[in-house]
């Protein structure tokens, strides 16, 4: 029973420790992220330029997701793990070189076909964009520029895979942050000087990937992992591979997926929506990256190690632990972005290219997006506890329900009820939540989730330090237009409304759990 304690208090300080890593590199990378959208948005507006540049970034992050952060890692790590427990180092090299070899083969003949057929992918990503000759001329161009960035930034995550398995989480937390700065750059210094600064922003996107990937040679050095491509189909970790990457490449992307369908429905829609939907996403995913993302990122290294035949009280108990994070983080995050919307966008684009009704328009889809974050967030939780016992097709069957769910409402929303954008964001909120819902279920049969008690000290926490919250931002939103203040009037009028609400919940949430704010958040 001791020993059973010590463990699992050492897995806490473990996934505690690790996590500070990446969320101290993923706050960083999504605050110089947000620095980044204001420049484009600053530069280019909800122009038809700015929806071309963010749809057709869109397009290499979606298969990003699958070659990269989702599929590939959630069927790569576990099978990674298997090697590295058996400390086997001769056949854990032949792995990791024939899985470069793999990668490499597909991605360069992937790039190669999106770069012959680019107006294709236009006509399936935007349709809207393919039926207007200029803007299906110039998105061409865009695209067939940062599409090579998918293989460099596949093999950035690739390199992240193999250091997280290794405990390693720094430097892969912090390699966003220089695709951010290198985009600053390009948007804030240079682009301004040509005709078409969108060109100049793709070519950036491109710049980016060969930093990213550079600066992963000498961490992959010095843990003696730097792999040397290899062409081996017949490497039984390979095959192994090959039977989870499939069905996972659907189940990895589930997000990614909703967020596809709702770029499609954008691009036939008014001029300005992609980028009113992209503005509001990227404010979702502050805490989406900073908090989900991160704890999904440790969870599944975490996860992957135990031996569900000895330590699976453990596996419960992890993935329990991740869970009262998310809410514990969302349900505020949730009520801050619905009654805040108006307050953040005016305060952080609203200048130059970026109007009134660029703000009002992105806070509308914010709010609806707002309600589906638990969500989002609840399955970056969930989805490891899946990978991590090499279960790809439970996620799979459960992604295909919710894309052909957010499809159905996303045309039912936008365009028979006619409320357009935040009918998409409306839609992709409930997608989210019926996956969760479908995935508890799941994991709640098999035994991986105990009954929920709602009557808890953890329960009363939320819901009294949730009300307060809501209370307090109800009656100071009421009583400040955003929009009619002057630039610092904004800044210093959200940082008092911010700070307030930020103190009132962690406040709260300390007096009735009784413990101090590290303790809740072990």
């Amino acid at each position: 029973m001791k020993k059973t304690t010590e463990l699992k208090k050492r897995d806490s300080n473990d996934i505690l420790s690790n996590l500070k890593k990446v969320v101290s590199g993923t706050s960083l990378s999504r605050f110089f992220g947000l620095i980044r959208d204001i420049a484009t948005t600053n530069l280019m507006g909800a122009s038809v330029f700015h929806d071309i540049y963010i749809v057709c970034l869109k397009i290499p992050n979606l298969f990003r997701r699958f070659f990269a952060e989702g599929a590939f890692n959630q069927a790569f790590i576990p099978v990674y793990s298997d090697y590295y427990k058996n400390e086997n180092n001769n056949d854990t090299k032949e792995f990791l070189n024939a899985i470069a070899g793999a990668l490499l083969a597909v991605l360069f003949i992937f790039t190669i076909v999106v770069l012959i057929f680019t107006p294709v992918f236009i006509l399936i990503f935007a349709p809207g964009f393919y039926i207007d000759p200029e803007k299906k001329d110039l998105s061409i161009q865009v695209l067939r520029i940062m599409f090579p960035y998918l293989a460099l930034i596949s093999l950035v995550a690739f390199a992240s895979g193999i250091q997280n398995t290794h405990q390693k989480f720094s430097i892969p937390a912090f390699t966003p942050v220089l695709f951010n700065v290198i985009l600053i750059i390009a948007a804030s210094f240079i682009a301004p000087n040509y005709d078409m600064p969108i060109l100049v922003l793709a070519w950036g996107v491109l710049l980016a990937g060969f930093v990213q990937l550079i600066i992963q040679v000498s961490p992959l050095i010095n843990i003696d992992k730097l792999p040397v491509p290899k062409l081996d189909f017949n490497n039984e970790g390979v095959r192994k591979f090959m039977t989870i990457i499939f069905p996972a490449i659907i189940a990895g992307g589930i997000l990614q997926i909703n967020l596809l369908i709702d770029t499609i429905f954008a691009s036939l829609l008014e001029t300005g929506s992609p980028t009113w939907l992209y503005i509001s996403d990227r404010l979702i995913q502050f805490p989406m990256g900073i908090f989900a993302i991160a704890i999904g990122t440790v969870l599944l290294p975490t996860l992957s190690k135990y031996d569900l035949s000895t330590e699976k009280n453990n596996f419960i108990s992890t993935i329990k632990k991740g869970q009262k994070f998310v809410l514990f983080i969302g349900i505020p995050s949730l009520i801050g972005l619905f009654y805040c919307a108006e307050d953040l966008i005016s305060t952080i684009f609203y200048r130059g290219a970026f109007t009134e009704v660029d703000v009002i328009n992105s806070s509308y889809s914010l709010m609806a997006f707002s309600f589906g974050l638990p969500f989002f967030m609840l399955m970056k939780v969930l989805t490891p506890a899946f990978f991590s016992r090499k279960d790809t097709t439970t996620p799979m069957r459960v992604a295909l329900i919710s894309l052909f769910l957010n499809a159905a409402l996303n045309y039912y929303l936008a365009f028979v009820l006619d409320l357009g954008h935040v009918g998409i964001a409306i839609g992709s909120s409930l997608a989210a939540l019926v996956s969760v819902c479908i995935l508890e279920l799941i994991l709640y049969r098999s035994g991986f989730i105990k009954s929920y008690s709602f009557v808890s000290r953890f329960s009363l926490m939320i819901l009294l330090a949730s009300c307060s919250l809501a209370l307090f931002l109800h009656f100071y939103t009421q009583k400040i237009n955003f929009i009619e203040l002057n630039h610092l009037d904004r800044i210093l009028f959200l940082f008092i409304e911010v700070t307030i609400a930020t103190l009132i919940y962690f406040t709260i949430s300390r007096v009735i759990y009784g413990k101090s704010l590290r303790k809740i958040f072990e």
